[in-house]
């Protein structure tokens, strides 16, 4: 007999760990394009062509079917278990995964830039953007692991916290490097 619940959840981690995967690596594309700016013409604009090629395959690829199958999943273990719905929990977990989708798609629009030659971004704004997905996942995780007895100051202030020390250590890292 088929398990229909785990299965959907087995798929749900998967689809989850592809997705940040996928935009780990998207930017970090992102960093080594914006990067270029700084080489030669010549140089410049042939890695330029191959990072927007690189970070639209990394998109429409890994990006977009990742998040298809996070959110499929995820929504047929709510049609088979509809209770999580009453949870707060399930909401906080929810607005997450919303900003972490908004997230994705403002990557999409970075791009576009990034491959018109219009982006203000700095290699330094990337590698700093490139912690924003493993803030929404910690507080992803910590809901989907403690559900209804998450204590939710505790939370507040831990992603404060972790939010706070990953971005000194970005800011910190930064300093040591030469652009």
């Amino acid at each position: 007999m088929i398990h229909w619940y785990a299965a959907a959840k087995a798929l749900h981690l998967i689809g989850a760990i592809s997705w940040m995967a996928g935009l780990f690596y998207l930017v970090r594309i992102m960093v080594y394009h914006a990067e270029a700016n700084n080489k030669p013409l010549e140089e410049r604009r042939l890695l330029q062509g191959q990072f927007s090629l690189m970070e639209w395959k990394a998109y429409n690829i890994i990006l977009k079917p990742a998040v298809v199958i996070t959110w499929s999943f995820g929504v047929m273990m709510l049609c088979l278990q509809p209770i999580w719905l009453e949870q707060p929990w399930l909401h906080a977990k929810l607005g997450f995964l919303v900003l972490l989708t908004g997230y994705t798609h403002y990557c999409k629009g970075h791009i576009r830039r990034l491959e018109a030659g219009t982006s203000t971004f700095t290699h330094l704004h990337y590698r700093a953007l490139n912690e924003v997905p493993t803030i929404l996942m910690v507080g992803i995780i910590f809901l989907a692991v403690y559900k209804s007895s998450i204590h939710w100051v505790s939370l507040a202030v831990g992603i404060g916290l972790f939010t706070a020390l990953i971005f000194y250590a970005v800011k910190k890292a930064n300093r040591k490097r030469p652009d």
